[in-house]
């Protein structure tokens, strides 16, 4: 019987092969180079493990991104660390990119481009979009070319790649240029990121009273993220479907796994999903919430100070921002109001969270964020 080439392979590399089925041990794509280096191996199974690396660094970047737009939910009226989400980011747009110019070469050349290409396409996010956009871009479908206009001419997607772009190329050392009187300042990339927040505001309508709302401020950086994030998104699932629907040939489409979920983000799908569950922040952050109880059903009940109302999904003709499909709220003494999900209370207003040390629907990821629930804190209110 033939011997598979993955089988020749990992004879070839010797005791490495039992890492390689390891686990619990990962190469990271230069180790791989090295061994393709030190050892003598054919052009096959040296393809076989620059997929391996590609499969790594598809990976790699897929979970950069995640985590940065994770950390972009994060940012909040006490957290403006936007270093963290910008490093991320912009690492991960970069592989990602890369991958593609990689595979996309390969579908084209029938083989890998040399480190003098990529290297010469350096680190601008901006001229890796052109590269891919000029060379490595099917439009065999409707979805493929509505995902080019959006690449090639979104003004929004332009101006956020640029500020990512600069900040991973030489931004990030913003504050040492300036210390040590440079006399070529790079931009100041969250001046440039605040700069297209503030304007985002005075954009959208009523966006500024809500800044002075103590109950609704966060609701405003929550709107904001969401509409960088649902831009991003869209970014994504334009360069993932390349991989998906086989335009940069069979590798890439056998990779695509790895960027699978972005590949399938449509327009309904777009601002919804809660990243922050695997930030750190939101991991450590101890969760206020409170089960309820027979006592508190009761006193729903049969409380005549306590008002309550069930509102459905189905019943509500406006943006339903939770992901149940069904809330209770409630205002007790026309002042606190509740909101149970699921059996457990959430805080919608600043008074109840201060008073019973509750969550709002948003800090515990029972609301999309950037959905504002300001208008179920007014009904509760409302209730007689």
């Amino acid at each position: 019987m033939e011997r598979s080439a993955l089988w020749i392979l990992l004879r070839r590399l010797g005791s490495l092969a039992t890492l390689v089925l390891s686990t619990s041990f990962r190469h990271t794509a230069d180790s791989w180079l090295e061994v393709i280096r030190e050892t003598k191996i054919e052009n096959s199974q040296q393809d076989i493990i620059k997929h391996i690396a590609l499969l790594e660094e598809l990976e790699t970047s897929s979970k950069l991104v995640a985590l940065g737009f994770g950390e972009l939910q994060n940012i909040d009226q006490s957290n403006d660390f936007y270093f963290l989400p910008f490093q991320l980011l912009s690492q991960g747009f970069e592989r990602l990119m890369k991958c593609h110019v990689c595979l996309g070469y390969q579908n084209t050349n029938d083989k890998y481009p040399n480190h003098k290409y990529l290297k010469n396409l350096g680190h601008d996010l901006l001229d890796l979009r052109k590269e891919i956009l000029k060379n490595y871009f099917g439009t065999s479908r409707p979805v493929l070319k509505e995902d080019f206009e959006f690449l090639n001419n979104n003004e929004e997607l332009t101006s956020l790649l640029h500020i990512i772009s600069e900040f991973g190329k030489m931004a990030r050392y913003h504050n040492f240029d300036l210390i040590t009187d440079s006399t070529k300042l790079p931009i100041n990339a969250k001046a440039k990121w605040e700069e297209f927040e503030n304007n985002l505001i005075k954009s959208k309508k009523g966006t500024i009273d809500k800044l002075m709302n103590w109950d609704l401020n966060n609701e405003v950086y929550g709107e904001i993220s969401r509409h960088i994030i649902t831009i991003f998104e869209r970014f994504m699932a334009g360069i993932s479907r390349q991989f998906l629907f086989g335009c940069l040939g069979d590798k890439a489409k056998q990779l695509s796994i790895s960027v699978f979920d972005y590949a399938m983000l449509y327009d309904e799908d777009l601002g919804v999903k809660n990243y922050r569950k695997n930030t750190t922040r939101y991991k450590e952050t101890p969760r206020k919430i409170h089960k309820r109880t027979l006592a508190d059903d009761l006193q729903r009940k049969y409380n005549p100070k306590i008002k309550s109302q069930k509102i459905t999904k189905s019943d509500y003709n406006q943006d339903w921002p939770f992901y149940a499909d069904e809330v209770i709220v409630e205002c007790r003494d026309k002042h606190w109001c509740i909101l149970t999900i699921d059996g457990y209370d959430y805080a919608l207003n600043g008074a109840a969270s201060g008073r019973y040390k509750l969550e709002t629907p948003h800090e515990a990821g029972m609301a999309i964020i950037g959905k504002s629930v300001s208008d179920f804190t007014q009904i509760a209110l409302n209730l007689e």
